[in-house]
């Protein structure tokens, strides 16, 4: 198919360094400036060779939006945009009218790239790449923010919902295993809007959630039946580091358990078919220096909430990023001893799905 009205997101907003740790995402192309062509219809199920195409009746956003549930759930998500109250910030910042929010994002949004991403983990990833929409801004706003280019300083391309819906069936065609929105958070309606009109045109990919975790219960709760896999990082065990290290996120550990055992609820523990995830849970929790993460806190905590069977991506890559340098000991990498605690941590509370 030609694609002759094209609109190029550039991958080298992303730093450098974030490229290499986002599995080399790189110039991103696919976007019709009008919108969903004709073009499209009927192409959307065949995918690349080796593509595991997931069963329509068992995504049930598609039902939701069969029965006219799925209208309603956006409108719902619209009316916590203005005042916003999105997230547990509960800024108020009045996004429709223009006003930008603490996640600096206001009545718009904008997509710093999009394209397959092999750098997840094994059952996100599969074969063909979980197909990753990076979004602009974010909710959270670390001081060692990997992706602070796009995080803080909002590096990114306006997009329209058509543009992100085609997105995502450019995704499907590509053989990807699923929708990988990344720092979804503070544009929720804004994706089931462009959500709706993609499963118009044939989408029938899972949806997974990729967030922080600080969310919102009153909105995720909207979220059930729409999000397939949700993965959250669980950054903190005390929130008094989220408040010094995360832009003043009040009661961060709270709002995080909380939002965790939602999803949990949602989607229960990890499911998949053919090695590839097709519903559930994984947490995601850094390693930071000095243990300031509390591992050893969270490991017990997700066995005593969730259930030893959740899976659960411990990581040691934390490298000291934007101001990390300036707030110690963030300014320096996890030892290798470290994390080997981190590891027998989780050994020891009973863990059984951890890597």
């Amino acid at each position: 198919m030609e694609l002759s009205r094209r609109k190029f997101i550039k991958g080298g907003l992303v730093a450098a360094g974030a490229a290499a740790a986002l599995g080399g995402v790189g110039v991103v192309r696919g976007l019709f400036a009008d919108g969903i062509t004709g073009e499209e219809k009927g192409q959307n199920q065949s995918g690349n060779a080796g593509q595991t195409v997931n069963s329509p009746r068992a995504l049930r956003y598609l039902d939701l939006e069969q029965s006219g549930e799925l209208e309603r759930r956006e409108k719902a998500l619209w009316a916590l945009f203005e005042p916003c109250r999105l997230c547990p910030r509960l800024c108020g910042a009045n996004r429709a009218s223009g006003v930008a929010g603490m996640c600096t994002a206001a009545q718009n949004f904008k997509v710093a790239s999009f394209g397959p991403h092999f750098g997840e983990e094994t059952p996100l990833r599969g074969r063909n790449g979980s197909g990753t929409i990076f979004f602009s801004n974010c909710n959270l706003l670390c001081v060692f923010c990997l992706n602070w280019q796009i995080a803080h300083r909002g590096d990114g391309e306006q997009t329209t919902h058509a543009e992100l819906a085609n997105m995502m069936l450019n995704l499907q065609r590509r053989g990807c295993h699923n929708i990988n929105l990344v720092t979804p958070t503070h544009l929720i309606p804004h994706i089931i809007k462009a959500l709706r009109l993609a499963i118009a045109e044939g989408l029938t990919l899972p949806l997974l959630y990729n967030s922080s975790g600080y969310e919102s219960l009153e909105a995720l709760r909207l979220l059930d039946g729409i999000v397939d896999v949700y993965l959250p990082d669980f950054k903190y065990q005390d929130s008094a580091l989220g408040v010094r290290f995360s832009k003043g996120a009040p009661d961060y550990t709270l709002h995080t358990a909380a939002a965790i055992k939602e999803m949990h609820r949602q989607v229960g523990v990890l499911q998949q078919a053919d090695g590839v995830a097709q519903r559930g849970l994984l947490i995601r929790h850094l390693v930071l220096p000095e243990n300031l993460g509390g591992t050893d806190t969270f490991v017990r905590w997700v066995v005593s909430e969730l259930g030893p069977e959740t899976h659960v991506n411990i990581m040691g890559q934390y490298t000291p990023m934007f101001q990390a340098r300036e707030h110690p000991p963030l300014d320096r990498r996890v030892t290798q001893e470290e994390f080997a605690q981190a590891m027998r941590w989780a050994r020891e509370a009973g863990l059984r799905n951890f890597h």
